[in-house]
């Protein structure tokens, strides 16, 4: 299945939507990067709250980006917009927490969070 040629299906697009499609798809395998790794650092034996706290936060933030990336209809530029710069910023604050900590789940998740961050950026310029 293609995110892609769902978005495309929408009577009301009529630009390509690969870009925003690829940050979508990003987004939503972040947001399941970062819980597993908020998980995985509650049960580390040192003291990870605020790695905790930063995941679930970019968790949060991923998600819904990846569903307002999908949202065609009545398209409100500015706020999605706004929502691909914040998890940009969301994404950078996880990874640079998570390369803090010599974790292999925080490394994917650091890496994970650098992708996602990369594919907001290379689609904010087709919202318009």
């Amino acid at each position: 299945m293609s995110l892609e040629k769902m978005i495309a299906t929408h009577p009301q697009v009529d630009q390509p939507t690969e870009a925003l499609a690829l940050a979508a798809r990003h987004a939503m395998l972040c947001s399941l990067f970062c819980t597993s790794c908020a998980d995985a650092c509650a049960a580390e034996d040192m003291d990870m709250q605020q790695c905790i706290r930063t995941c679930l936060d970019c968790a949060d933030i991923c998600a819904a980006t990846a569903r307002l990336a999908t949202r065609r209809t009545g398209q409100n530029v500015d706020l999605l917009r706004a929502q691909l710069e914040l998890c940009i910023k969301a994404c950078e604050t996880c990874a640079a927490e998570c390369e803090r900590h010599d974790h292999e789940h925080c490394r994917l998740c650091a890496v994970m969070c650098r992708e996602c961050a990369e594919d907001c950026r290379k689609a904010l310029p087709m919202v318009k």
